[in-house]
């Protein structure tokens, strides 16, 4: 059995773990090399349990920060509309821990960890053009003539993925009008105390602000994102005018203020989506990732539902006489879950941007909670404590019902 994953971000290389030592993969990355691009992210119980399954357990604890809680607050008036309890609440609850990591530190533990597999190659500075198919194969056309032939390839190659193009033809990412600011600050920088150990998300008319502690409390990422149609350029590495990004955040609170004047650079991307496919897999050729189902970071669920589409992969894709079929059923698992947070990822960027309504509609939900007319922090055990592994996993098992809360 051998399979190509197109890509080496955060799903393709889960998944070149999760696909076990009993099958050749080869993992090719169109970059000539793997840099720290990007900065934090959020791993969520249903994330960090599959990492911890794949022998990753005490990486991440190296890595990670383990927040209190995460918070919504009222950029205006500083007001907590929201808080859900994290750290020891989410061990108890979910059997796994929440952590917050910067991404190039979780891709460096996977590279390693890939490394030390010798059933997995990993192949920098090539790029998949297309592919073809015959019955009992694909291959693999990448840039300069080469071809690869494999039993599956999966498109692991972001909102831009080029098996995608070749699977469903060249439709456009939908930009979505908005434009992030992101940075990293070291802790020692800031004044003690300014900073809480949760989670923390400023809401406002129009735009929205979040920090919260990378590697183990050293470094404190931020994302700031705000309503503007005219900026449309999508790389991550592109630095803005920090005179800009403290125009966007005039005003808005002391920790943000902090963050804003101590970042050293400080970096603008376009948020760009994609609408839910109808369908990931034709034959021995699937997808993964952001390749499959782009979410805003507004749910903070998009690495999270990679590594679950990674471990799912690995579960359905055993033997190279059944590709199809267990292409067909990895998607089937995966495709309403992933649509699902697509959607909600949506609703929270509207959310997060009403303004002053939004502190209603927040106050609402934390009184019905109160008085038992929602489920509290059980409303967020259909995605935090999904595992596939105990549940008997169907097209719709892993949906849940749509919740009552906003959610986070």
């Amino acid at each position: 059995m051998r399979v190509v994953l197109a890509g080496a971000g955060i799903g393709g290389l889960t998944a070149a773990l999760a696909l076990g030592s009993d099958i050749e993969v080869v993992v090719l990355e169109q970059t000539q090399a793997l840099t720290e691009i990007g900065a934090g992210l959020q791993l969520s119980p249903n994330a960090t349990r599959i990492l911890q399954r794949l022998g990753l357990g005490d990486a991440l604890k190296t890595i990670g920060f383990e927040p209190e809680a995460n918070e919504v607050r009222e950029a205006a008036s500083g007001a907590l509309m929201l808080r859900q309890p994290l750290g020891a609440a989410a061990r108890k609850r979910w059997d796994a821990p929440y952590l917050a990591a910067h991404r190039g530190d979780l891709q460096k533990i996977l590279r390693q960890a890939v490394a030390d597999r010798p059933n997995v190659e990993l192949r920098l500075g090539v790029r998949v053009e297309g592919f073809d198919q015959d019955g009992p194969g694909v291959h693999v056309r990448v840039a300069g003539g080469e071809s690869l032939r494999a039993d599956a390839l999966v498109g692991c190659d972001g909102l831009r993925s080029s098996v995608r193009q070749a699977l469903w033809g060249a439709d456009q990412p939908r930009f979505t009008g908005m434009m992030a600011w992101r940075g990293t600050v070291e802790a020692d920088r800031l004044p003690a105390g300014l900073i809480p150990p949760v989670n923390l998300i400023w809401t406002g008319k129009g735009r929205h602000f979040v920090h919260y502690y990378v590697r183990g409390g050293a470094l404190v990422n931020f994302v700031g994102i705000v309503r503007r149609p005219d900026w449309r350029s999508e790389s991550w590495t592109e630095q803005g005018d920090k005179a800009d990004l403290a125009s966007d955040f005039r005003g808005w609170p002391p920790s943000a203020q902090a963050l804003i004047e101590a970042v050293p650079a400080a970096f603008r991307w376009a948020l760009f989506d994609r609408e839910p496919l109808a369908a990931w897999s034709k034959g021995r050729v699937s997808l993964l990732g952001d390749a499959a189902h782009p979410m805003l970071p507004t749910f903070a669920q998009g690495a999270s539902q990679s590594i679950e589409d990674a471990e799912a992969l690995g579960a359905w894709l055993r033997d190279p006489a059944t590709v199809s079929a267990s292409l067909t059923a990895y998607e089937a698992e995966r495709r309403g879950r992933t649509t699902r947070l697509q959607l909600l990822s949506r609703r929270n960027a509207w959310l997060f941007h009403l303004g002053a309504p939004a502190r209603g509609l927040f106050m609402a939900e934390a009184a019905l909670a109160r008085v038992g007319l929602t489920k509290g922090p059980a409303r967020f055990d259909w995605l935090y404590g999904y595992d596939r592994r105990r549940a008997r996993v169907s097209p719709s098992s892993a949906h849940g019902e749509l919740p009552t809360s906003f959610g986070l």
